[in-house]
């Protein structure tokens, strides 16, 4: 008979349960037959033992199983992407319509802010009447329709990483590496992909700060996804500064619609989202090799197609049916817009891009407990980058607030996550590894 005292007793001894044992776990979570308090002994003997390779495999498709496994019959691939998170990361926003106009079909379920990073389903609520709880069948009809659909998670995908998630929220286990890629692959295997591409975040604004530890997050959740039968890759990508140049709900998706209707093409925001893209469309059979993807998806933002699908989108989450025409008039805007000065000339030689990502937080852009609403008018715009030249008359960036009062707080702090040097320094590459 299998019980978790087993289990435990075998992660705490070294040994490596079995697949059939931690089904039963993953099951019990689900279910509640593990308690909290087993269910916190087997994350933090994850966290100290590990699972290795075919462990992780299995705890992720045991996990995947508790709940809906979504099923498709499609005239195309099935495609998504996962970003691990940072500051400005508006990319999903542009890949999901540009891979959809391109043949792909993406049932992309993403997450809200976490800590200071944040969340894709806040900047996309910043959209009026934007609907991101839909039933299982709701996407489903609006992914074959459309082409993409960008939703929460419902309860029933992968309930035993949700019940798992929130103990190693408390147990300080969070930065396991079996246990992040688990949480992650449980949930988007269970959209029933074909084909996945990962964004590693690394850097001052990325949960990943040390390279090697991204590196080795991008290769377990590369080997853990193909090992549960899904083609995937990933890139480590560079969060040393905000992806975008704004930090903030509204902000990031009108640095969006810019790019969709005629924007430049060669912002990090964009080739980013162009490199993700690629590498995605060849893994979907879509495209020849990544170079051919990434011409594509390029080819679908310049065109327009990617902002016809993502109006599309918009309308049927119940958002604005005019939305990409009138998106100037129907996103909210702050009462104040602050100038954040340097108090000294130079150029930008590094961004604490964390500390950024957290002044965004306390203006309301996110939440400091997890019952406070957002505020999706606040953030930064024109947020200066590596390798800038800045003196006293120009800004770091522009802090949108609710009041002078609290933009006022935060400047000071602000401020001091910019540092200046008389030497002109290069940026730090937009692309560091490619896996997979």
């Amino acid at each position: 008979m299998t019980d978790a005292r087993a289990i435990l007793a075998k992660l705490r001894d070294g040994a490596r349960p079995t697949e059939a044992e931690l089904a039963w776990f993953a099951e019990g979570l689900a279910s509640g037959d593990v308690t909290d308090a087993q269910a916190g002994a087997f994350a933090m003997a994850v966290c100290a033992r590990g699972l290795g390779e075919a462990g992780r495999v299995q705890l992720t498709t045991a996990m995947r199983e508790t709940g809906d496994v979504l099923k498709w019959d499609l005239d195309g691939p099935v495609v998504d992407k996962h970003s691990t998170g940072g500051v400005g990361d508006a990319v999903s926003l542009l890949l999901a319509p540009a891979l959809a106009a391109c043949g792909a079909y993406v049932p992309m379920i993403s997450g809200r802010g976490l800590g200071h990073t944040g969340g894709t389903l806040d900047k996309l609520e910043a959209i009026p009447g934007y609907q991101t709880q839909v039933s299982v069948a709701d996407l489903q009809e609006i992914v074959a329709d459309i082409g993409c659909a960008i939703v929460g998670a419902s309860a029933d995908i992968a309930p035993a990483d949700k019940r798992l998630y929130a103990i190693r929220d408390v147990t300080g286990t969070v930065e396991s590496i079996d246990l992040i890629t688990a949480s992650i692959l449980s949930k988007k295997l269970a959209a029933g992909l074909e084909s996945l591409v990962l964004d590693v975040k690394v850097g001052s604004g990325a949960f990943m700060a040390d390279p090697a530890d991204a590196l080795a997050l991008a290769q377990s959740l590369v080997s853990t996804a193909q090992g549960a039968g899904c083609m995937t890759s990933a890139l480590v990508t560079d969060m040393n500064q905000p992806l975008a140049r704004t930090a903030g709900n509204a902000l990031e998706v009108i640095e969006v619609m810019q790019a969709m209707t005629g924007g430049d093409q060669n912002t990090d925001l964009a080739r980013v989202t162009i490199a993700l893209g690629g590498e995605v469309l060849a893994l979907g059979g879509l495209a020849a090799d990544a170079a051919d993807g990434e011409a594509r998806i390029a080819h679908a933002l310049a065109d327009g197609q990617a902002a016809e699908v993502f109006g599309e989108m918009v309308a049927a989450l119940g958002g604005p049916i005019d939305f990409v025409e009138r998106w100037r008039d129907r996103l909210p805007a702050a009462p104040v817009m602050l100038d954040l000065h340097p108090g000294q000339s130079g150029h930008v030689s590094a961004i604490d891009t964390r500390a950024l990502g957290e002044a965004v937080v306390h203006l309301g852009g996110g939440r400091l407990r997890q019952s406070d609403r957002v505020d999706p008018a606040v953030g930064l715009s024109d947020i200066v980058r590596l390798g800038d030249k800045v003196d006293p008359q120009t800004p770091l960036c522009r802090i949108y607030a609710a009041s002078e009062e609290a933009g006022r707080a935060i400047a000071d702090d602000l401020r001091k996550a910019f540092t200046l040097e008389d030497a002109a320094v290069a940026p730090p590459p937009l692309i560091h590894e490619r896996i997979g």
